[in-house]
């Protein structure tokens, strides 16, 4: 590979990395979607609990789908053709990668957080599934567009190959990906109401995982918490809760945003003015989020919390919950 290899490739910020990888790497290929129309359109909105899975020592919790859900989805609703890769050895995925650059091809790759050489210390822990793109390298640098940064930054290649191959849950194997095939056309209108229903499916799913369900499951386990495992332990579940939720690509108030400016884009392009209404109002929901984070910030910096506070804060996600689910059904009756 020559010394210094370059691309033509223009960094956007965004909110979440990966509805920015894929804005930005299709608009690399003349698509101009914004981050919000990706994100409704792959259904990025979600909510899931799995108690049984342990992450950082609390159950499980994420406010998206699995990674690299969101692009698949959206990609496939578009007629879009994206290549996915992992490798079992790191030297086979550095060649890959390598092989794209020269082959110019700006490429997004999913990593692991907590060596990220260049985030601040206070968001670094063990999480895989952030993404990013790779659009050049300049020696043994490797150029990189993190879209959740103001500006674009570097990482060595044994820096690179250590985020890529990060240990743990939803570890990333290397994965690598990149948009092959765009079609002239693309029937925007079935995209986003194929979007919308899904994940109108999701938040309303009857299973107790999944949902509205889940965030009520949720909210009722936080006073049981505090009862059967103690202020302590339960300050370290709501401090996951919440980082999952305000850290972690935005989560939970940060993708109701989101989603309320999908909405918006949508009401134009559907010529449905109702979607306008319901963007403003998961839009006021997500403040609600925002609001319940603070709470849960103040309880897990005072260790003596009393247990009426944890009953308060289960009320406030079951309000948040009855909210959500009145949203959904209002939204899912708009595109039927």
């Amino acid at each position: 590979m020559n010394d210094i290899t370059k691309l033509n490739f223009t960094h956007h910020q965004t909110a979440h990395c990966e509805n920015g990888v894929a804005s930005n790497l299709l608009k690399d290929k003349g698509l101009n979607l914004s981050e919000p129309m990706i994100f409704g359109i792959g259904s990025g909105l979600y909510f899931v609990y799995l108690p049984f899975l342990k992450v950082n020592f609390a159950p499980g919790f994420s406010y998206r789908p699995m990674p690299g859900a969101i692009f698949s989805k959206a990609a496939k609703r578009l007629g879009i053709k994206i290549k996915r890769q992992r490798f079992s050895n790191p030297k086979e995925a550095q060649a890959a990668l390598e092989r794209n650059l020269e082959n110019k091809i700006p490429t997004g790759l999913q990593v692991g957080v907590f060596h990220l050489t260049y985030f601040p210390e206070e968001y670094k822990f063990h999480f895989n599934a952030h993404n990013l793109v790779v659009y050049g390298k300049e020696g043994n640098r490797f150029l990189i567009s993190d879209p959740v940064m103001n500006e674009t930054t570097t990482l060595t290649e044994k820096e690179l190959e250590r985020v890529r191959y990060a240990k743990g849950v939803m570890a990333p194997k290397g994965h690598m990906y990149f948009p092959t095939d765009i079609p002239a056309t693309l029937e925007l209108e079935k995209a986003i109401v194929k979007g919308i229903k899904d994940t109108c499916n999701k938040m309303l799913a009857p299973v107790p995982i999944i949902g509205v369900k889940a965030i009520r499951w949720v909210a009722r386990s936080i006073p049981k918490w505090a009862d059967k495992k103690g202020a302590k332990t339960t300050n370290h579940y709501l401090g996951q809760l919440i980082r999952m939720q305000e850290e972690i690509g935005t989560g939970g108030g940060g993708f109701r945003y989101i989603y309320g400016a999908f909405l918006a884009e949508a009401a134009d392009v559907l010529k449905k003015p109702e979607l306008k209404e319901l963007s403003r109002e998961i839009t006021d929901i997500g403040d609600l989020w925002r609001d319940f984070a603070v709470d849960i910030a103040r309880v897990y910096k005072n260790r003596n919390s009393k247990f009426d506070i944890y009953n308060s804060l289960s009320q406030s996600m079951l309000h948040i919950a009855d909210l959500e689910e009145a949203f959904f059904r209002k939204l899912r009756k708009v595109v039927r």
